[in-house]
């Protein structure tokens, strides 16, 4: 309703397979925007946070602003982490119950949050469940 819509088959597929933890081979114009909805709605149920990983930033905002509105639309919270947020922007967008983010950020906010003297200091939870986009490209090809 939100977006005009709806899942096809293939894409309901696809969300069981990365709520399973497995991952689902897509390619471009298949919807995998569309999909990871599915995943993150049911796994940011529990409050412990989903993470949607991109591997760039406009990516990372664009899917934050359009698939983010039927997320909240269902009644959830979407944070987006870019680059140039300060530390409380950070804390406050980690704490949604959605976060969008590259995988850069999210790992260098892992980095520093392990060298803080205060636990207040930290911007991100404990990770419960993540997403990644382009999972070949963030895990091979940055790496």
């Amino acid at each position: 309703r939100v977006l005009g819509l709806r899942h096809y088959d293939v894409q309901l597929i696809g969300g069981c397979a990365l709520h399973n933890g497995k991952i689902a081979e897509m390619k471009t114009g298949e919807g995998k925007t569309l999909v990871a909805i599915l995943p993150a709605y049911l796994n940011a149920l529990n409050g412990e946070g989903v993470h949607i990983v991109t591997v760039n930033e406009y990516l990372a905002k664009r899917d934050s602003l359009s698939v983010g509105r039927v997320l909240t639309f269902l009644g959830l919270s979407v944070g987006l982490i870019s680059e140039s947020m300060d530390k409380e922007t950070r804390q406050k967008n980690y704490k949604c119950d959605v976060v969008y983010s590259t995988n850069s950020e999210l790992g260098f906010d892992y980095l520093r949050d392990n060298m803080v003297t205060k636990l207040s200091d930290k911007v991100q939870r404990p990770f419960s469940f993540a997403i990644v986009d382009e999972v070949d490209s963030v895990l091979i090809d940055e790496a």
